[in-house]
């Protein structure tokens, strides 16, 4: 029987794709790692034999083991995970755990393997969630670091385009080749991969298709038109993400963008100084749609009658670490907002003729504010 203060957890998954189980350990594995905690500082790691030396120099758990440690009486399967599901179901056994809690993320397979011993699981639904919304020092400093890679890639593309040559039809040209959405989105992988960054591929939309505030972009780019760089890379050492945007318009801007800028910067700044600990996340997105409301602005997808109407068309963040999409949303419903909670803060306009404008920063939640990641300029003009 569990013992009546205590409540042991059960997590697992692969730490370099399940980044609760990441969070937890702090120790990068390609194959499945469960992690149990009794409670009391007593936890246990399950993992290969040959990544036991590894996690044991991380002090991934105060006992590290592998799945032949604790084979049951009629042996392991051939199945990688099937045996770490046995192994953890014969490790709770021996310790007479006859319920336990999961997190989310917890495969079937070893709810199945624990059933099989007489095991309970329940799920906690926050485990792993709540956790990693408070970020510590170093958190703050791995975000910091992949913020500063990642405006430095947004630079680095947008004096690309705003030094770019345009043709008498408009199109940007630079070394006396076409500049294309494509070949924007591959210099700014390569900037990212030379510093040990992955990255999916950015968003690189210019003119009417970046209205479509998710569309990747493609083809041509040219002069006068809003181009959206939106950038969100991994760094390969930490695991810990960057994200950024921000627009640009090579040669002259058209008032009407100008103005879309205008009030995204303002929609930016009042979610901004709305971001605090014990506000909710409702209450930074509610700070950029009051803004947007009061310019006239509609709130939700471009409407398909009036092309020139420009309106919001998604919430004003989120969270940000391990994941690019975290807890918690900046959106309606959004919850409280808690110390050391990193946020994106992105208002956009999106226009069906003329396209699309965001900007982007990241944020880390105080008890008074938040503080701002980002140094580069937020302006249209890179040239």
């Amino acid at each position: 029987m569990n013992k009546p203060d205590t409540k042991p957890t059960i997590m697992a998954g692969i730490p370099t794709i399940n980044f609760s189980v990441y969070h937890r350990l702090r120790f990068q594995a390609h194959d499945t790692v469960v992690l149990i905690d009794l409670g009391g500082g007593e936890t246990y790691a399950i993992m290969r034999d040959i990544e036991m030396e590894r996690a044991r120099k991380a002090n991934a758990a105060t006992h590290i083991h592998c799945p032949l440690d604790f084979a049951p009486r009629m042996g392991l399967s051939g199945d990688r995970d099937t045996a770490n599901a046995q192994a953890a179901a014969e490790l709770l056994a021996t310790k007479d755990i006859d319920t336990i809690i999961g997190d989310r993320t917890l495969p079937m397979l070893f709810i199945h393997e624990l059933a099989k011993r007489g095991i309970e699981v329940t799920c906690d639904p926050d485990m792993g969630v709540k956790e990693r919304r408070s970020k510590d020092a170093w958190e703050i400093e791995q975000l910091q670091q992949a913020q500063d890679a990642t405006e430095q890639a947004i630079r680095r593309a947008c004096e690309m385009i705003g030094g770019a040559q345009a043709g008498r039809d408009g199109v940007l040209h630079v070394g006396g080749e076409t500049l294309t959405s494509e070949r924007v989105r591959q210099f700014i992988e390569m900037d990212l991969l030379k510093r040990n960054f992955s990255t999916p591929p950015s968003i690189v939309a210019g003119g009417p298709i970046g209205a479509d505030c998710h569309d990747l972009g493609s083809g041509e780019l040219r002069t006068g038109e809003p181009i959206i760089i939106d950038v969100y890379p991994r760094d390969r050492s930490s695991l810990y993400n960057g994200d950024c945007t921000r627009t640009v318009v090579h040669g002259e801007i058209p008032d009407v963008v100008a103005r879309m800028h205008s009030d995204v910067v303002d929609a930016k700044r009042a979610a901004t100084a709305a971001a605090r600990a014990d506000a909710t996340g409702e209450d930074v997105h509610m700070a950029a749609c009051d803004v947007f409301t009061s310019r006239g602005r509609a709130i939700g997808l471009p409407p398909t009658d009036d092309e020139h109407m420009a309106s919001y068309a998604h919430g004003t963040g989120h969270g940000i670490g391990l994941d690019v999409h975290e807890s918690p949303l900046l959106d309606r419903a959004g919850p409280e907002l808690v110390v050391g909670d990193a946020l994106t803060i992105e208002p956009g306009l999106y226009c069906r003729a003329v396209g699309g404008v965001r900007v982007e920063d990241m944020v880390i939640v105080t008890e008074t504010g938040c503080d701002n990641l980002n140094t580069i300029p937020e302006g249209l003009t890179w040239a």
